[in-house]
């Protein structure tokens, strides 16, 4: 399921109004995040906003994503637990773990406790839709 897909069946379920998740990012992530296309081998997580999208790249380290203060990838967004989810980088791509989140983390529009990753999968981490891309 892609990215428009899924924030189209999200506005058929009745959520109309529009979200910028690029709005709800820690100016920190803003900062390290670039607004072109990756060119660097690597993985990325793409952040679609409105009008622009980021790529934050990945490091080798675990990056935590949630509302609290501690998130390498900090989402300020009502729906995101503080500690939603853990993104674990592996010699062949990455996997994600859900943190014991209250509103879960999907991957392809399915709900996961852990999943391996793959270059295109849509991520949904409370109301904030991201993808996972390797170049």
């Amino acid at each position: 399921m892609s990215a428009p897909t899924l924030i189209r069946s999200a506005a058929a379920d009745g959520m109309t109004e529009r979200f910028d998740p690029i709005a709800c990012l820690d100016e920190r992530v803003r900062q390290q995040a670039a607004l072109a296309s990756p060119s660097e081998p690597g993985r990325y997580i793409e952040i679609q906003g409105a009008g622009q999208s980021l790529h934050l790249q990945l490091g080798k380290d675990p990056l935590h994503i949630g509302r609290g203060l501690s998130a390498g990838l900090r989402l300020d967004e009502s729906s995101v637990s503080r500690r939603h989810a853990i993104l674990v980088p592996r010699p062949n791509g990455a996997r994600i773990l859900d943190d014991r989140s209250s509103n879960g983390t999907f991957v392809n529009g399915r709900r996961v406790q852990q999943a391996d990753l793959c270059n295109g999968d849509v991520l949904v981490i409370g109301r904030v839709v991201l993808r996972y891309v390797e170049v």
